[in-house]
């Protein structure tokens, strides 16, 4: 039977990236839904990723508390969650965590400490952060705020490992001169990225 992955996307520009070619490689299908077009899957056991996106979860519109809602009740199975940026803090919330406003954003390349001592650069672009949840374990940080968090199948990522060059490309596009995100494209430092990133999907997808 074929695998297949759900993706709860909030916003045109930000889409599965990375996450797709993963899944592609892997032969894993992806049913993606526009939470922020008001779709949402029904609350399942099936493994779900949730993504980025522009939006404050503690000022949320009407279809990003319906999906707080519905995440509630997803984590309350044993679903396998995996969020990214604002999908990091959605989940936060969900396992009883919090999410507050940062003093100054991270945006572009930060510098990310692991537990194990390893780090790397990735891309960031966000203003609020999430405070790990209850029994879970911080995986990751940087010299502002916790960056990854995990507990059992539940990991919140509060980079963006999943954009590559051609996502991007789509966002300086779509916010033009807002976007802080570098017009060069830093060849090594997403090579880097991208391969932890699909490390860790093989990793979660043991878990599932």
């Amino acid at each position: 039977m074929e695998e297949r992955l759900v993706v709860v996307q909030h916003h045109p520009a930000e889409g599965v990236g990375e996450l797709g070619a993963w899944a592609e490689r892997n032969g894993v299908a992806l049913d993606v839904f526009r939470a922020d077009e008001g779709a949402l899957p029904a609350a399942s056991s099936r493994p779900c990723v949730l993504l980025g996106g522009p939006c404050s979860v503690d000022a949320a519109p009407d279809w990003l508390e319906r999906e707080k809602a519905w995440l509630k009740e997803t984590v309350a199975g044993d679903a396998a969650v995996l969020g990214i940026c604002l999908g990091s803090q959605l989940l936060a919330e969900a396992l009883g965590g919090r999410v507050r406003r940062m003093e100054r954003p991270e945006t572009g390349w930060m510098r990310i400490d692991f537990a194990d001592g390893s780090a790397m650069h990735a891309l960031q672009w966000h203003e609020d952060m999430f405070i790990p949840p209850p029994e879970s374990e911080l995986f990751a940080r940087s010299e502002t705020c916790a960056q990854m968090f995990r507990r059992g199948n539940r990991i919140g990522i509060q980079f963006h490992p999943e954009w590559n060059a051609a996502m991007v490309a789509d966002l300086n596009a779509h916010f033009g001169a807002d976007s802080p995100l570098p017009r060069d494209i830093d060849r090594e430092r997403h090579a880097c990225a991208t391969a932890w990133f699909h490390r860790l999907l093989d990793d979660w997808r043991a878990r599932w």
